[in-house]
């Protein structure tokens, strides 16, 4: 048996693998990683709101215009053509958690976050396009970029004014901006304008559920009737087209509910009318179609070079349940692809929307005027987690469960799937015209 013999600490030589280090490599880099977890918690958890959005924020535009250069660079299964119509939805944390809505002043309804949603997983999820056509991230630069020094306006019914205030949240989480006006009262979130001054930018939101000019509930919701005027553009966007550059349409849920339409003074017919006014019964379909034609044809007007973007349908998700059930839309993640069928007259809505389109491109070929399409149907039907559901009333169940209570399954918290159209938008504006 040998004999043990102390070490001469002289002959002891640090390890060149370890220098100066009483632990492993891997072992310090854990604890690095740990402490910088730790640090990442503690801004998460106990630092103001104002701090965390000062270090997050630059973070994630810096994650995001990674990924959009990525997404960006030319190769295999790419396509300068990408069409987002068609895709699925795919977990991504914190992909919607750009901006806090409570500072951005959006309607308080659509704050859900404020209102007190207790989940925000629908927060992580983003819409990959069918065929892997890449879909960057929203990147404010990119979009005011496309649009500098002009006006753009969005002009349509409560999910063009969704939209909108989703872009106005998107943009001024990076850049600086200042309100132009806003009406008062209660139209004061139906006629609005923001000004982006680094870029010249003017973004606008206009009410006009019907796109043309729509009298009686439209102006006051005190009243029952619409009386809609299919050779009319709004009035209030129709004043002000010969300053917009770039026009976002959407409407049909007011058409889908019914109407007295009018050409002039003459009543031509009507949907959902009373029997016993005995008017002609015309449905919604052929209205609609003259609603887009008549706001088309006055944005084409002129020799000012536009951009007219029809956004299609986006569907609500009450599925049989009544507006004031507090269990309408409580899904908590999205549909899968093929897991529920579009229903059959969402679709047709969205068909009015291409059938007006492709005559409006043969209308204008050779114009000024540039007619895209953003169909967001698809997508937003699959997202029967993103509205506010119970949550467009402050704090709902503060004083326990009522029997009945209001929900929005139709408009989507912001921030929240809604975003996704802005995501498109951008990627159609930045296309060069043909």
């Amino acid at each position: 048996m040998g004999v043990y013999k102390p070490l001469d600490p002289r002959s002891q030589k640090p390890s060149s693998k370890n220098p100066g280090c009483f632990l492993s490599k891997p072992v310090c880099v854990w604890l690095v990683l740990g402490f910088l977890s730790l640090a990442l918690l503690h801004l998460l958890c106990c630092s103001p709101a104002g701090t965390q959005q000062a270090v997050f924020s630059p973070l994630r535009q810096y994650i995001n215009n990674t990924y959009s250069f990525v997404s960006s660079v030319p190769g295999e299964g790419t396509n300068k053509n990408c069409s987002y119509s068609e895709g699925r939805w795919v977990w991504a944390p914190g992909h919607a958690r750009r901006y806090n809505a409570t500072e951005c002043n959006v309607k308080e309804r659509q704050d859900c976050i404020r209102n007190g949603r207790p989940d925000t997983g629908y927060l992580d999820w983003r819409w990959q396009p069918a065929g892997g056509c890449p879909l960057p991230a929203f990147d404010a630069r990119a979009f005011l970029s496309a649009v500098r020094g002009k006006h753009v306006a969005f002009i349509g019914d409560s999910m063009a004014r969704n939209q909108a205030q989703s872009l106005i949240c998107l943009l001024s989480a990076a850049f600086p901006y200042r309100l132009l006006y806003r009406d008062a009262g209660p139209q004061r979130h139906n006629f609005w304008g923001y000004a982006f001054p680094s870029h010249d930018v003017r973004v606008s939101y206009y009410w006009a559920p019907f796109l043309v000019r729509g009298k009686g509930k439209p102006e006051d919701d005190s009243i029952k009737e619409n009386h809609v005027h299919l050779d009319a553009p709004g009035d209030r966007w129709g004043a002000d087209a010969d300053t917009i550059d770039v026009a976002v349409l959407a409407a049909g849920h007011w058409l889908l509910n019914g109407a007295i339409y009018y050409n002039g003074s003459e009543v031509v017919g009507a949907h959902n009318a009373p029997p016993e006014l005995n008017y002609t019964r015309i449905g919604y379909a052929w209205p609609l179609h003259m609603a887009y034609r008549t706001a088309v044809e006055r944005l084409s007007s002129g020799p000012r070079p536009r951009t007219v973007v029809l956004a299609t349908f986006s569907p609500s998700h009450f599925e049989g349940r009544p507006i004031d059930s507090p269990t309408a839309c409580t899904k908590m993640e999205p549909y899968r692809e093929g897991e529920r069928e579009l229903e059959w007259i969402f679709k047709e809505v969205r068909d009015v929307v291409y059938d007006e389109a492709e005559l409006a491109r043969a209308r204008a070929a050779g114009g000024a005027t540039r007619i895209e399409v953003l169909d967001v149907t698809t997508l937003a039907a699959m997202r029967p987690d993103g509205h506010p559901s119970v949550y467009m009333n402050y704090h709902p169940f503060e004083h326990g469960v009522p029997e009945r209570m209001l929900s929005d399954c139709l408009h989507f918290c912001l921030p929240g799937p809604v975003d996704t159209f802005n995501e498109i938008l951008v990627q159609i504006l930045k296309k060069r015209r043909p």
